[in-house]
């Protein structure tokens, strides 16, 4: 007999699949890495960096900024 803890959760996104304004960390500070690769786009696209930001805000200052600098893809 199979009991629901031993099955994967099915039902809900995992953490790169939601949205940022879902993100339980979301108002943590910024990773290491989203620091250092946020100073590389701000450098790049001639914009101020702001070692402040949440992990939400850096994704999407992220994600702004690669399109800005036409690294999205």
């Amino acid at each position: 007999m199979t009991d629901a803890f031993d099955q994967p959760k099915t039902d809900t996104p995992s953490n790169a699949d939601k949205p940022v304004g879902q993100w339980t960390t979301g108002d943590e500070a910024m990773t290491g890495a989203q620091a250092s690769y946020l100073k590389t786009l701000c450098e790049e696209a001639g914009e101020t960096f702001d070692p402040d930001l949440s992990k939400a805000d850096a994704s999407r200052r992220i994600d702004e900024l690669r399109s800005a600098t036409g690294r999205d893809g």
